[in-house]
């Protein structure tokens, strides 16, 4: 791995931690002994997925990391906790016999993650993912998780 400052060829992992399908490495260059992170995974299978208005696109984990982190933003919820959950989404959805994913299983999926992790992050994703119209869609919703 070159060195992400001076482009050194040789650098050296001083720390590895796993989270979920991603390897997080920590490395330092050998040259210029900066420190930076690097993430691997294993490549998959193309997923596509079925929008609402019909018309089909690549699964990107990357818009579906950003829509939770949209949810998440001023929650005390780390970029690792968000990372996990991405990769929790990806993984059901590659265990599907179909590669083919409508976009309305993905948010599902998705909200059940959140709603288990933090209720405010779950409902700000509600918001968008099931478009509430006014107020009383969200008070609709509050009331069931106040329910459990």
């Amino acid at each position: 791995m070159r060195c992400v400052f001076c482009g050194h060829k040789t650098t050296r992992v001083i720390d590895k931690r796993d989270s979920g399908e991603i390897t997080r490495r920590r490395r330092i260059c050998l040259k210029c002994k900066q420190r930076f992170s690097t993430q691997e995974s294993a490549l998959r299978a193309e997923l596509r997925v079925i929008k609402r208005d019909g018309h089909q696109e690549q699964f990107s984990s990357d818009k579906v990391k950003k829509g939770i982190i949209l949810a998440c933003e001023k929650r005390p919820i780390s970029m690792e906790q968000i990372e996990e959950i991405t990769a929790r989404v990806e993984s059901k959805l590659l265990q599907k016999k179909t590669k083919n994913v409508k976009s309305i299983e993905i948010g599902g999926i998705v909200m059940k993650e959140l709603k288990r992790l933090d209720k405010v992050a779950y409902v700000r994703f509600a918001s968008v993912y099931l478009d509430f119209k006014d107020v009383t869609d969200f008070t609709k919703e509050v009331k069931e998780l106040t329910k459990h």
